[in-house]
């Protein structure tokens, strides 16, 4: 049953919804992903992105931080190279048209996840899908976030972080030979640490781990790129190619090309299901558009970067064989790096397995959390029974092969995606007034757009959101390009 689920998802209505609704926002937005581009890295360059507010709110930095630990996790290196053996070197292309027009999707729906985020007792806000889908669209559909907070309950806050914590421990038990008991051990102590501490913690630990495993990791790709550069022209026509059934004797065909493409795609990126909002909407930013751009850099981060990476150490290595499936996975890899600088590769990739593991289990438990703040409240005896849950499973996950669990999160997620983007397209009016309104702030010569929700024209905004310190501040260059306007 879940094997078919999962192909009637996966194979047949998630490719056509995901990559449909990409190129309408990415149409209708006059491709505000490219438009933006530039932007991404003025906005992370500016005061506004370290800024925490007054209340030590989260920064624009951190929350992307936060993402990039989700977003960057083992699909980018273990799914890449599954997504290679199963899909031929064609899959890495349909995986890059996912994330292009993922980022116009993602702009989309961590702008929303602003605008209609929540302000908390302790100075922090809380967003995402349940919040613009119940306030949003109203009362009516408040069944419908409830729906999704379950999914993303189960998928995120329990399925994901028992797979991940099992191909931390299998990477590390095959580089280093250390029992996965004494793994799954220190795995569930360092959770425990991190998460008792919230999402302030966990965003602190993100700013730091975040950069130091995807710079490293880039950079190891980039010394390999090197080593082998006059083979990159032909490898990236063989991707071309591939993903299109014009080279027949590799991988699976252009049928299996997409469909892994698109599925670890949206794994990898997640772009379009939804999680990223949660912690999008977490930081204090002038106005939702600003968090949405540079929210749809992090996909580009995750999808065109990290995960080319690992495209490439495998397609330039001499380890991967069309059609052969000897190494797959997480050791493909590692062989694959192996191959181009030595044995010590191997230990390299199993670190940056770590690394990136661990990032995404402390940032799924903050998903699992926010589903449960919405449906009760900060309910702290049901909190702290969530946090030695997910303890738990971190420690039993690493000794315990999840294949089942893993195929029921896949299924949850595609679930998840069908959710989000039903509500994604019901919101698209307001969320394309946002964008509008970005766009004209700009034009008239604003440095920083700012948001004022008297004037945004939609039900369920919450004022006191928008009542700090971003929300009542306006640069004198603003004022003066337009009149104090500012809607």
């Amino acid at each position: 049953m879940l094997d078919f689920l999962n192909d009637l998802l996966w194979s047949k209505v998630l490719i056509v919804v995901l990559i449909g609704i990409g190129l309408w926002f990415t149409l209708a937005s006059r491709f505000v992903q490219f438009r933006y581009f530039g932007r991404m890295f003025r906005i992370l360059g500016s005061r506004q992105a370290f800024s925490t507010g007054s209340n030590g709110h989260l920064s624009s930095f951190q929350a992307l931080m936060l993402s990039v630990a989700g977003r960057v996790g083992g699909g980018n290196i273990a799914g890449v190279a599954v997504a290679i053996t199963l899909g031929g070197p064609g899959a890495i292309f349909w995986m890059w048209l996912v994330g292009l027009v993922g980022m116009a999707t993602s702009f989309f729906e961590c702008t929303l996840a602003q605008a209609y985020k929540r302000a908390e007792p302790d100075g922090t806000y809380r967003g995402g899908p349940a919040y613009y889908i119940a306030h949003g669209l109203g009362e009516r559909w408040k069944w419908l976030a409830g729906v999704y907070s379950v999914l993303l309950l189960v998928t995120f806050g329990f399925g994901f972080n028992g797979v991940q914590s099992y191909s931390v421990a299998t990477s590390l038990n095959d580089a280093f030979g250390l029992p996965v008991i004494a793994i799954g051990a220190g795995i569930a102590v360092l959770v425990g640490i991190i998460i008792a501490g919230g999402v302030r913690r966990i965003a602190r630990i993100a700013d730091v781990l975040v950069p130091v495993m995807a710079l490293s990791y880039i950079a190891m790709a980039l010394v390999v790129l090197a080593f082998n550069i006059d083979l990159l022209p032909a490898t990236l026509m063989l991707i071309v190619k591939s993903a299109f059934g014009l080279e027949p004797a590799i991988g699976g065909g252009i049928g299996a090309a997409i469909v892994m493409g698109v599925r670890r795609g949206l794994f990898s990126n997640e772009a379009g299901l939804g999680s990223a909002p949660n912690v999008a909407a977490v930081a204090e930013v002038p106005h939702p558009a600003s968090q949405g751009v540079v929210q749809a850099f992090s996909v580009f981060i995750d999808t065109l970067i990290v995960c080319s990476c690992t495209a490439l150490i495998v397609l330039l290595g001499d380890v991967y064989r069309p059609g052969a499936e000897e190494v797959v996975g997480v050791a493909l890899a590692q062989a694959s790096l192996a191959s181009h600088i030595g044995e010590w590769g191997r230990v390299f990739v199993s670190i940056a397995m770590m690394l990136f593991g661990f990032t995404t289990m402390i940032y799924n438990y903050y998903l699992g959390e926010n589903s449960l703040v919405w449906f009760g409240g900060r309910n702290k005896p049901l909190i702290i029974l969530y946090r030695m849950a997910v303890i738990g499973l971190c420690g039993w996950g690493a000794t315990s092969d999840l294949g089942t669990i893993f195929a029921f999160a896949d299924v949850t997620m595609g679930l998840l995606a069908l959710v989000n983007l039903l509500a994604l397209v019901m919101l698209f009016k307001p969320a394309l007034k946002l964008m509008q309104d970005y766009d004209r702030q700009l034009a008239q010569g604003a440095s920083e757009p700012v948001f004022n929700p008297e004037n945004f024209g939609y039900p369920g905004i919450d004022r006191d959101a928008w009542k700090g310190e971003a929300w009542g501040y306006e640069p004198e260059s603003a004022v003066a390009a337009s009149g104090s306007a500012r809607v």
